[in-house]
């Protein structure tokens, strides 16, 4: 063949080919190999006990679900380049939680991840989430992500006050003081958290502000360098993974190796019905304010490099595209959001590496083990899953902090109290939305009078 015909080495489809390689390195390259790590837990204190609670109570197959959202981390790593979190569907989750034990099953749970993927893919392939995405007020997306981030907060402090059944949804009694999950135990990762990585944005780092030394004094002390580049995240998941081995140590003998069989889930009419009506209906307006609009002024915010990369409609698609495939076969429906990433970026995250890395986990503990894994994770500390959230939760939350004018806050607070109280995001958006325009409005006459 001739060397022009696009296929020799030295053809545009070869530099292309070579090109998009060079991209995909890039994005999975470890910034630095701790701090990214490390991020990659800050995510777990949300996956572990929503994905743990539908597979005690609903029968999700655990297995199934690490496999195919580790091979959904993977792919976003190196699609995006940014610690993009792959979460399961909370609204769809919090349904089939609050269920009966004979209602919103399996095959409803994952018709209403079909449905509600449906929606977001023709959003973004559409172009229409890109319009929703640019013409969406700046304060009123922070109140969002301030909901979100305070929602994620409180459930932290109810996983550490109190000892959870995760099957059921429920608090139970106050969490005992001393013990393998006690109180004290969490609090003493709270402050080894704080001590190492700080409120600084490169919390894990070992990059973060100058922490007041005296002028004059040229870098830190050996100690201190050490200290506060030591991987917290890893370090608390570590701690909870030998804690549950010692609680429950016939969960590790337990273990069978092999991954879980795949089979097509058979959804009938009704649990197509049940699973719309039920599921996707509150779910479609989180998703798309949360796993799309939120997470991508985030990203936005922290890498504004990335701006192009990670835009509305890619994310639409990547949302739509990984549970128009996984929720066939049973995985758990997921998408991306703003809490995750926080939580990631918090501990070190800083590229496509992080998830990637996380994703890589998932796989090879959901080949060798599949679905046997989850008597370990039901002894697994909560009160450690909490703290992690909680992190997660202040890391979001704290991303309104520019919010500083009287009627920026004013719209800010509105959103997040009624998303809060409500229970509800879209009520919450709608609300701050109007008192943007009202607000706006109210401006516009006062300028023309």
């Amino acid at each position: 063949m001739s060397s022009g015909d696009g296929v020799s080495p030295d053809g545009p489809l070869a530099r292309k080919g070579k090109g998009l390689l060079a991209l995909v390195r890039s994005n999975l390259a470890f910034r630095s190999r701790w701090a990214e790590v490390n991020g990659a837990m800050g995510d777990l204190g949300t996956y572990v006990p929503i994905i743990m609670a539908l597979s005690l109570a609903k029968g999700l197959d655990l297995g199934t679900t690490l496999i195919f959202t580790g091979v959904y981390n993977v792919l976003t790593g190196a699609l995006y380049g940014v610690p993009m979190p792959v979460q399961p569907m909370k609204s769809i989750a919090a349904v089939a939680i609050s269920s009966g034990p004979d209602e919103f099953g399996v095959p409803e749970i994952m018709a209403a991840g079909i449905c509600t993927s449906a929606v977001v893919f023709l959003l973004g392939v559409t172009g229409l989430m890109g319009i929703v995405y640019n013409y969406i007020p700046l304060p009123v997306v922070r109140g969002v992500q301030l909901a979100q981030g305070l929602s994620f907060s409180l459930t932290a402090v109810r996983y550490v006050r109190n000892e959870q059944n995760l099957a059921k949804g429920k608090s139970l009694d106050q969490r005992p003081w001393l013990g393998s999950d006690g109180l004290v135990l969490a609090m003493i990762c709270v402050c080894f958290i704080l001590i190492v990585n700080g409120a600084g944005e490169n919390g894990g780092s070992g990059e973060d502000e100058d922490l007041g030394r005296p002028e004059g004094r040229s870098g830190r002390s050996r100690v201190w360098k050490i200290l506060t580049s030591l991987p917290s995240a890893v370090i608390v998941f570590l701690l909870g993974v030998v804690l549950a081995v010692i609680r429950e140590p016939s969960a590790v003998r337990g273990f069978t190796l092999g991954p879980s069989t795949v089979h097509v889930v058979r959804i009938s009419r009704h649990a197509w019905k049940e699973g719309f009506l039920r599921g996707a209906v509150p779910q479609i307006p989180l998703s798309v304010l949360n796993s799309v609009v939120a997470v991508c002024r985030l990203s936005h915010d922290l890498f504004p490099e990335k701006t192009q990369e990670v835009s509305a409609t890619s994310v639409s698609v990547t949302v739509g595209l990984m549970n128009l495939v996984g929720c066939w076969f049973g995985a758990m429906p997921s998408c991306h959001g703003a809490g995750g990433l926080a939580g990631q970026y918090k501990f070190g995250g800083r590229g496509g590496g992080c998830v990637a890395a996380l994703g890589m986990g998932k796989l090879l503990v959901g080949v060798l083990l599949g679905g046997s894994l989850l008597r370990l994770l039901a002894a697994f500390p909560v009160g450690l899953l909490g703290v992690l959230l909680l992190f997660a939760g202040l890391e979001l939350a704290a991303c309104c902090r520019d919010m500083t004018g009287k009627e920026e806050s004013l719209v800010v607070l509105t959103c997040a109290a009624v998303s809060l109280v409500g229970s509800s995001a879209a009520l919450g958006f709608a609300c701050g939305l109007a008192a943007h325009l009202l607000l706006s409005i109210r401006k516009a006459i006062g300028k023309r009078l």
